[in-house]
C-alpha cells in the first residue's frame, strides 16, 4: 500500500465531518445548524449512489485490486472501512439533531410527534391527511410469495408489522411518504402554549395508521422508518438511431431501478422485520446496511420551515460591481477593461443582463454557450431563447450528462430547440464542464467578441450560495481561444491548439506540469519559487507527486482544498513545504483559483477545471489567464484572506480529526467569508 495518498473515499468521507462540525457548532445559528444537517445527509447520498455503488459494482465483479486513488485498498476492504465510518458519523449526527432540537426547543419552536398532539393539533392532523397527503400515498401489503413492488430511493418508508387480534400470522406492510413542494417535510402546527410546534410528515402518516390499515384486525401495529439506495450509474443505450437526449432520458429512466445498494433503516427496527426487508430487496450484504434514527432521508432539514429569521444565517445581499450600473451597457464596460466577479458577494444578475443586452443588441449577431446546470425557470435559458427570437445565431452546448441534472438539460434542451436555438450534444465519453460565453458584436466593419469564463454553473438559484469566480472579457488574446474552443465543440471535436487558455483534455495537464516545473527551476536557482491553488478536490496522482518533487525541491506550496484531498501535507521529506487546508462555512467554496510565483510575474487562472484525472483527462475544462494585473494582484488578496481563516478552515494535514487552523498567535481571528464581504463592499466604494 502507498501511503504517500489519502484515499480519495476516506478523504471525501472526512470532508463531510467537517459539513458535520459546521451542525456541531455552537456558534453557528441554530436553524442553519440544521441545514447543515440536511447538507451532511444530501451529500452521504450522492456519496453511496456514486462512489459505494462503483465500489460494489467492483466488488460484485470479484475484483481484490486496489481502488480508488491513494491509499489504495481492494474494494471490499475499503467498503468495510467506509460502512465503519459512516456508521460512527451517523451516530454523530443523531446526537447533534437531537442537540439542535432540544436548544431549538428553549427558542419556542418545538418538535412533537404523534404521542404528543392536542386535541386541537389532531383535528388538524386528521385533516391535513385527509385533503394534502391521502390522495398522494400509496400503501404496499407484502405477501410472502410475491416480489416487492418498485421502491423509490427518493422516498423515505415506513414499515408496517400487524399481529394479533383476527391475524393468524403477522402482516406486513409499507407506507412511502409523499414528499414534495406541495407537500412539505415539515408541517407547522396549530399554536399551543404560546409555542410554534413543528411535526413530521413522518408522523402524520403515523398517526393516521390505524385509518390506513382499517380493512385489518389486528392486536399491535409496529412502525419503523427505512430508506433504500440505488446505484446511479447512468447507462446508455448504444443505438446510434436514437438522438442522444432520447438516450439520455431511456436511461435516466433505467436508472430509477438501479441495484440497492445501501438500506438504511431505525435502528431500533426488530431483526425479524430488518431480516424481512434485505431478503424483499435482495441485499446480500451487512455492509449495505447502515442504522440510523427514527427518521431516513434528512436531507429536508435544509427546507426547514424558517420560523425565526434571527435563527439563520442571514439571506445574501449580493452587491453590484460598481463599473456594472444597472441602466448602463455590460458590454460597453467590458470593452474598456475586464471585469471580475466573485459571487455571491457580486450579483450573478450582471451574467444574466450581460445575455439579455446581446439578446436584444442589433449589433450582436451571436452568441455562444455552454449549459452544465441551470436553476428551475432559468432566466440564463430564457434571455438565450429571446436572443433566438431576435434573430441571433444562438448555439448552446448542452451537456445532458450531468449527473442528477440530466432530466432538466433534456428538457432544455427540448425548449431551447424549440425556440430556434442550434443545439450541441456532447460526445458519450467527454462531458463539457467548462463555463463559458461567448457574443460576437459587429463593430465598424469587423465582429468584435465578448467572452465570459467562470469556475460555476449558469445557476441563479446556487450562485447565490457557491463562491465562484466569473471573469468578463474582451481581450482579444482570450476571445481568439474561446471561438476556437466552441468551433471544437460545435465541429467533429477536432483537436485544436490554444495559445492562452488551459484546455482540458488536450494541454492543460502538460502546461500545469510546464508550470510547476518553472517553479522547481526557479527555485533550485535560489530564486523565490510558489504555488497557491484553490479547488474543489485534487486527487490526480501524477499532480500530486509534482508538488511532492516542487516541495523537495524548495517551491512554497499552499493548497485551500474545500473536499476530497488525496495529497498528504507536511510529510517530512515529501512534502515539509506543502499546507493544505479546508474551507466550510455558509457559502460553498466552490471556486478554482491557481497561482503561479514565475519569477515575480505571477501567472494567475481561474476555471472550471479541478486537480481530478477526469477534469484533466476525461472532461473539457476552461481554465482563463488573467492578463489585467489589477484583478491578478485582487485574486491574490482574496487567496491571502482565504489562507488566513482561522475559524472556519481545518488544517488537512490530519484528516482523521480536522483540528482547526492554529490561531494566529496574536490574538486576531478571521474568518475568510465574512472578511470578503467587508472587502468587495470597501472596494465598491473606493
Amino acid at each position: 500500500m502507498d501511503y504517500s495518498f489519502n484515499n480519495r473515499e476516506l478523504s471525501w468521507l472526512s470532508f463531510n465531518r467537517r459539513v458535520l462540525k459546521q451542525a456541531e457548532d455552537r456558534n453557528v445559528p441554530l436553524l442553519s445548524r440544521l441545514q447543515f444537517l440536511g447538507i451532511f445527509s444530501s451529500n452521504l447520498d450522492e456519496f453511496f449512489k456514486v462512489r459505494v455503488a462503483n465500489l460494489m459494482r467492483m466488488s460484485r465483479q470479484g475484483g481484490q485490486k486496489p481502488s480508488g486513488k491513494g491509499a489504495e485498498l481492494p474494494p471490499r476492504q475499503l467498503l468495510a472501512e467506509i460502512s465503519h465510518r459512516m456508521e460512527h458519523a451517523q451516530r454523530i449526527f443523531d446526537d447533534t439533531y437531537r442537540q439542535v432540537i432540544s436548544e431549538i426547543e428553549a427558542e419556542g419552536i418545538v418538535m412533537v410527534d404523534e404521542s404528543s398532539l392536542s386535541a386541537r393539533q389532531t383535528d388538524f392532523c386528521r385533516e391535513y391527511f385527509s385533503s394534502v397527503v391521502a390522495p398522494r400515498l400509496a400503501p404496499i401489503i407484502l405477501r410472502k410469495s410475491a416480489r416487492m413492488p418498485y421502491l423509490s430511493d427518493d422516498t423515505p418508508y415506513l414499515a408496517i408489522e400487524m399481529q394479533g387480534g383476527a391475524l393468524k400470522s403477522a402482516r406486513y406492510a409499507v407506507v412511502g411518504i409523499p414528499v414534495s413542494d406541495a407537500c412539505p417535510r415539515f408541517v407547522v402546527l396549530p399554536p399551543a402554549a404560546g409555542q410554534t410546534q413543528v411535526i413530521m410528515l413522518d408522523d402524520i402518516v403515523r398517526s393516521m395508521i390505524d385509518d390506513i390499515f382499517f380493512m385489518f384486525d389486528y392486536g399491535s401495529i409496529a412502525i419503523h422508518s427505512f430508506r433504500i439506495v440505488r446505484d446511479a450509474e447512468l447507462t446508455l443505450d448504444d443505438d446510434v438511431s436514437k438522438s442522444m437526449a432520447d438516450r439520455i432520458a431511456e436511461g435516466v429512466k433505467e436508472r430509477r431501478y438501479g441495484l440497492p445498494v445501501g438500506l438504511t433503516y431505525d435502528r431500533h427496527m426488530p431483526a425479524e422485520m430488518l431480516e424481512m426487508l434485505r431478503s424483499k430487496l435482495h441485499i446480500r450484504s451487512r455492509d449495505m446496511l447502515s442504522p440510523s434514527g427514527r427518521y431516513q432521508m434528512m436531507r429536508d432539514l435544509t427546507r426547514f420551515p424558517t420560523i425565526r429569521p434571527d435563527l439563520i444565517y442571514p439571506p445574501v445581499r449580493p452587491i453590484r460591481h460598481r463599473r456594472l450600473p444597472p441602466s448602463g451597457s455590460v458590454l460597453q464596460s467590458v470593452s474598456r477593461a475586464d471585469i471580475l466577479l466573485n459571487f455571491p458577494y457580486y450579483t450573478f444578475q450582471h451574467v444574466v443582463d450581460m445575455l439579455r443586452e446581446a439578446a436584444v443588441d442589433p449589433r450582436v449577431e451571436s452568441i455562444r454557450m455552454t449549459l452544465y446546470r441551470t436553476a428551475r425557470h432559468s432566466k440564463v435559458v430564457n434571455a438565450l431563447i429571446n436572443a433566438a427570437r431576435n434573430g441571433k445565431h444562438v448555439e448552446a452546448v448542452v451537456e445532458l450528462k450531468a449527473r442528477f441534472d440530466e432530466e432538466r438539460n433534456v428538457e432544455n434542451t427540448d425548449l431551447l430547440q424549440n425556440e430556434g436555438v442550434h443545439v450541441v450534444y456532447t460526445i458519450d465519453d467527454l462531458k463539457v464542464h467548462a463555463k463559458a460565453i461567448l457574443i460576437e458584436r459587429r463593430e465598424g466593419t469587423a465582429s468584435r467578441g465578448y467572452a465570459y469564463v467562470g469556475t460555476g454553473n449558469f445557476n441563479e438559484q446556487t450562485a447565490g450560495i457557491y463562491c465562484d469566480f466569473g471573469l468578463m472579457t474582451a481581450d482579444k488574446r482570450i476571445i481568439d481561444d474561446i471561438r476556437t474552443l466552441f468551433r471544437f465543440l460545435s465541429s467533429s471535436h477536432r483537436r485544436y491548439k490554444y495559445r492562452h487558455l488551459l484546455v482540458s483534455p488536450f494541454h492543460m495537464r502538460d502546461e500545469l506540469n510546464a508550470m510547476i516545473d518553472n517553479e522547481m527551476h526557479n527555485a533550485r536557482r535560489g530564486r523565490r519559487a510558489y504555488i497557491f491553488a484553490k479547488c474543489n478536490s485534487l486527487t490526480d496522482e501524477k499532480i500530486i507527486r509534482r508538488l511532492y518533487a516542487a516541495s523537495r525541491a524548495g517551491v512554497e506550496v499552499r493548497l485551500i482544498v474545500r473536499g476530497a484531498c488525496c495529497l498528504r501535507p507536511g510529510v517530512e521529506g515529501m512534502s515539509e513545504r506543502i499546507r493544505a487546508v479546508s474551507i466550510v462555512d455558509k457559502y460553498l467554496e466552490h471556486a478554482r483559483l491557481y497561482i503561479f510565483c514565475n519569477r515575480g510575474q505571477e501567472r494567475v487562472f481561474i476555471g472550471s477545471a479541478d486537480l481530478m484525472s477526469r477534469n484533466l483527462d476525461r472532461r473539457v475544462e476552461v481554465c482563463a489567464p488573467i492578463f489585467d494585473r489589477r484583478i491578478a494582484a485582487r485574486l491574490h488578496h482574496v487567496f491571502d484572506i482565504g489562507w488566513s481563516d482561522n475559524i472556519k478552515a481545518c488544517d488537512l494535514s490530519d484528516q482523521e480529526r480536522n483540528p482547526p487552523v492554529a490561531g494566529a498567535g496574536d490574538g486576531t481571528y478571521r474568518r475568510s467569508q465574512t472578511a470578503l464581504e467587508e472587502y468587495y463592499k470597501d472596494l465598491n466604494e473606493i
